[in-house]
């Protein structure tokens, strides 16, 4: 037999294609299915663990929400009218968003008004500036006895210095003792014990912008009726004036001095006796009060 004459063979191969055997179908709807229990199951554990409250939040965030009653006009969402009242074919779809918008309070005002600094309680302010001017106080009436400890020449000297804090303000008082005095007798020049505490005492008065007032006192003289002299309240005011200068000359602005006056013996440290050498004192006070600043002289 020839070449020519052999029989032609055709062979026919099947591709099967779909994941084998059983296809892959099937692996399609399994996870459709088991996404949808798992969802269903998350639904049933959703509203098992929700109180009615939330349920019907949710109910009322899923309910479709009809912003016009009305089915005239074009029958369309707003149903030909309008949403203002101005308008010429409003009907009610104004009462609507009053519904859906939440009522403003009554003591709201415009973004960016003034007014809302102006409804802070002045009351609460002056607490909040009187605390502030408190704790400044403190800190200046401490730093005055750290110093007066530090300093060999204050220490010895402390006890005729009072610091406290008044309605006024922080008073800081340099008060006499028996062999201790302030002045020389009947001199309104502060003798050398008293000069070193105005040092110490105008370091202090430094660190605050206060404005500050100065009072002279003196005491009774013994066996007296009376508690002042006529020439107590000139010796008063005279010691007050001459402790502002010593004051000044260790750095104390001029412009912060409010007052210097002489109270002779009317205003005793020690009531129940007038004529005790610890009521000849000079009292100090930094006034609660903003400082103010010096009136300009080149106008």
């Amino acid at each position: 037999m020839s070449v020519s004459d052999r029989p032609i063979l055709i062979k026919k191969v099947k591709k099967v294609s779909g994941g084998g055997h059983h296809g892959g179908a099937w692996k399609v709807a399994y996870a459709d299915f088991v996404t949808a229990m798992m969802a269903f199951f998350l639904l049933m554990w959703l509203i098992n663990t929700t109180d009615p409250e939330q349920k019907k939040g949710i109910a009322e965030y899923f309910a479709p929400a009809s912003v016009s009653e009305t089915t005239s006009g074009s029958g369309g969402i707003l149903g030909g009218t309008s949403l203002g009242d101005d308008g010429p074919k409003s009907s009610g779809s104004q009462s609507v968003l009053e519904q859906l918008a939440p009522e403003a309070p009554a003591d709201a005002t415009a973004p960016g008004s003034s007014t809302n600094l102006a409804s802070a309680s002045e009351a609460a302010l002056q607490a909040e500036i009187q605390k502030r001017e408190a704790a400044e106080f403190a800190s200046a009436a401490e730093s005055l006895r750290q110093a007066m400890q530090s300093m060999p020449e204050l220490a010895e000297l402390s006890k005729q210095l009072i610091v406290d804090q008044t309605p006024e303000g922080l008073r800081i008082q340099l008060v006499d003792q028996e062999g201790r005095s302030m002045f020389d007798n009947n001199s309104a020049r502060p003798n050398a014990r008293a000069q070193v505490l105005l040092r110490a005492v105008a370091k202090v008065i430094n660190q605050l912008p206060n404005r500050i007032s100065i009072t002279g006192h003196t005491s009774a003289t013994p066996g007296s009726n009376r508690a002042s002299g006529p020439a107590d309240w000139t010796l008063s005011s005279e010691r007050a004036n001459g402790s502002r200068l010593v004051l000044q000359s260790a750095g104390v602005d001029a412009d912060r001095v409010y007052s210097v006056a002489g109270k002779a013996g009317s205003d005793p440290l020690y009531p129940d006796d007038p004529t005790l050498a610890g009521n000849r004192r000079i009292a100090i006070v930094l006034l609660r009060e903003a400082p103010v600043l010096p009136m300009d002289t080149s106008l």
